[in-house]
């Protein structure tokens, strides 16, 4: 069983690991595509690109078809960045190429000898097993025994070569398929939903936001509204952007409305994770989570879930792949948004205030 869980413990980190170079990919390219997009004459049926085309002057045009590029070069290197990172995690520099490579083909699958086939895409999700597997796979070429003149060659030819044969055959025919099946059912889905269903999903995902605080919950939900963007669908992205930021704020609020409830280095780590909310950081949470899990998580969890649902049923949409108040100016529904985060915040510090005088006073009677 301690087996199991130290290569579950080790999985994970190979997850973070390839999530870590990921992230200002998808920073980079969604805050230039939005930086477009907020000066885009907004036409009908057209194109962003196309209605770049119409506006006024000229090197205003320009300057924003430029970025526009930039912007969605950065994306459509968050996956090969994604899957190459994890295979790099677990195998080193020879898991890069089938890594990498992997990752690419998660977003452009197609059958390679049907040249009328539709390219899909099995996103983020893809691009996590492709980097999984291409780890696991260079591991065991690794370990194949070598004549002294062929291993100098095996890293730098030959386990790239055949760790590409093999990952780019199994994505392309056999797991690539049906994970791009699965994100094209939740995004069909997603787009059909009633305002019951779409609050449904706000609360789950503004749970998975807070429950690890920028972990592998966290990013399932991230990236999941990231990739909707791409699609044009920026309505969940609104939710979760709020739900980012308010553990940290939340937190940070009750460190200054209840300060007798913390320690010195608390109420400092307080002060730093407003900031780290400010711009829209998770992470600025960890240190109280960190220190009382049982109490903390389930508050932060309430509160995000609250930013969320508010958010979706004040229909704020978000154009960037980040949270937080940084990104009000390419924001939907900006009021809406300013609320759902104060809501969440304010939850996340009631309910942390609540259940610590809670446990404090029962301790207290215990001791009497």
């Amino acid at each position: 069983m301690g087996v199991v869980v130290d290569e579950l413990k080790k999985l994970r980190q190979h997850l973070l690991t390839g999530v870590s170079f990921a992230i200002p990919f998808i920073a980079c390219g969604g805050i230039l595509i939005a930086l477009s997009l907020a000066f885009a004459p907004q036409i009908d049926g057209m194109r962003l690109d196309q209605s770049l085309q119409m506006l006024e002057p000229e090197w205003a045009r320009r300057f924003l078809l430029t970025t526009l590029m930039i912007g969605g070069t950065a994306f459509e290197l968050m996956l090969p960045v994604l899957g190459g990172y994890i295979s790099y995690s677990i195998a080193g520099k020879p898991g890069l190429v089938a890594g990498m490579l992997g990752g690419w083909l998660s977003g452009n699958l197609t059958i390679p000898w049907d040249q009328a086939a539709e390219k899909v895409s099995a996103g983020f999700l893809g691009a996590i097993v492709a980097g999984i597997i291409a780890g696991y796979v260079v591991q065991a070429l690794k370990k194949i025994p070598a004549n002294k003149f062929v291993k100098p060659i095996m890293p730098i030819l030959i386990i790239p070569v055949l760790s590409a044969l093999a990952v780019g055959g199994l994505m392309l025919l056999v797991i690539g398929p049906p994970i791009a099946g699965l994100m094209t059912w939740m995004t069909d889905g997603l787009e059909g939903m009633q305002t019951g269903s779409a609050v449904l999903l706000a609360a789950v995902l503004g749970a998975m936001i807070a429950f690890d605080m920028g972990g592998p919950v966290n990013k399932v939900a991230f990236f999941f509204a990231a990739g909707l963007i791409q699609d044009g669908n920026i309505m969940v992205m609104g939710p979760v952007a709020a739900a980012i930021c308010t553990p940290p704020l939340g937190l940070g609020l009750a460190t200054i409305v209840a300060r007798g409830l913390w320690r010195e280095e608390q109420r400092e780590a307080g002060l730093a994770a407003v900031g780290m909310g400010m711009i829209g950081i998770t992470e600025g949470a960890i240190p109280f989570a960190a220190s009382d899990p049982l109490r903390v998580i389930p508050c932060i969890m309430l509160g995000s879930m609250a930013a969320s649902v508010t958010a979706m049923l004040g229909s704020v949409g978000n154009n960037a792949p980040h949270g937080g108040p940084i990104v009000l100016f390419v924001v939907e529904n900006k009021l809406m948004y300013i609320v759902a985060i104060a809501v969440g915040t304010v939850i996340t510090a009631a309910a942390v205030i609540a259940v610590k005088k809670l446990t404090q006073r029962q301790s207290a009677e215990a001791a009497e």
